[in-house]
């Protein structure tokens, strides 16, 4: 079967007649009908029998639609990657990044960005670690900040900034007072937390562990934005790191250092054989400046050609 008869036995399938896939592919239905009796015959078998005046799939019709939508859904991806590969040769810079940051700090450096470079189209969606390393290893995507390690052959990562982690908590709560807090002053309290396989949760998980203990949390939330609107409505206390504050300066809760907590890294994640084009290292500039102006850049290495 050619893509064309794929096409149309498709169109049968799903509307259930060839008036319907007619209708659906914009041609006649004398040329569905021609094209669906020459596949029948090509492939030696009947694709759809006409039982009171109905079309109903044969057994093999049903079993070949498995493969065709397989089949189908990959030219839809082509299609699809195809057009984003025209656009990118059309001054588009496709980011990516995980929420924290993202939903803060990277889109003061996109402002920065379309400032200086207005021609410059620019896509940007913040996902999980592991869909940013996949859609930049499919070339779908210019440049990641993650912060969690991504680990592939293929791509080359370089560390642009550190963020402690930081306990907010209410104004009026117990742990408001100390400058800083540890497992100890932790321990006893119920959390505002995370899936335990999402970066940060696996993060506070890990701390935990080293004293046989879990936290213990009372509203569980998908990003540490919205722990700090719960935190913020007086609903609890929570544990996020400082680029997710970074949209917060001013308000209501207090944000306290977590003794002895590892340092959270954002990292730049891009593909090694293909070079950042001139509006990525532009971005990564404007988002250098805006990590410097937050204390959260971290220094730069004498051979960093991207960042000057």
């Amino acid at each position: 079967m050619n893509l064309r008869q794929i096409e149309v036995f498709r169109a049968v399938m799903i509307t259930g007649s060839v008036s319907g896939a007619a209708r659906l592919l914009h041609v006649s239905i004398p040329a569905v009908s021609r094209l669906l009796s020459h596949t029948e015959t090509r492939l030696g078998f009947l694709l759809f029998e006409r039982v009171k005046g109905r079309l109903h799939a044969t057994a093999e019709a049903r079993r070949l639609y498995l493969e065709v939508e397989q089949v189908y859904g990959g030219v839809q991806r082509i299609g699809s990657l195809s057009h984003e590969l025209a656009l990118r040769r059309r001054s588009l810079l496709s980011i990516l990044s995980s929420p924290s940051i993202g939903q803060t700090l990277v889109p003061l450096a996109i402002a920065q960005l379309r400032n200086a470079m207005p021609d410059v189209q620019v896509h940007f969606h913040c996902l999980t670690h592991e869909a940013l390393k996949e859609r930049i290893l499919q070339q779908r995507a210019d440049l990641g900040i993650s912060t969690f390690p991504v680990d592939h052959p293929n791509l080359a990562t370089k560390p642009l900034a550190s963020s402690r982690l930081m306990c907010i908590c209410p104004r009026s709560h117990p742990l408001a007072g100390y400058e800083e807090v540890g497992l100890d002053e932790l321990l006893p309290h119920e959390f505002i937390g995370y899936p335990h396989g999402s970066p940060l949760g696996l993060r506070i998980d890990q701390m935990f562990a080293t004293r046989d203990a879990a936290p213990r949390i009372s509203v569980e939330v998908t990003s540490p934005q919205y722990a700090c609107s719960l935190v913020h409505a007086g609903a609890g206390i929570a544990l996020v790191d400082e680029y997710s504050l970074q949209g917060w300066l001013g308000s209501h809760f207090m944000a306290i250092p977590v003794r002895d907590a590892l340092p959270i890294v954002a990292d730049l994640v891009y593909l090694q054989t293909e070079p950042l084009s001139t509006a990525a290292q532009a971005l990564l500039r404007a988002l250098h400046s805006v990590l410097l102006q937050r204390g959260l850049a971290l220094p730069l290495a004498d051979d960093d050609e991207i960042l000057r």
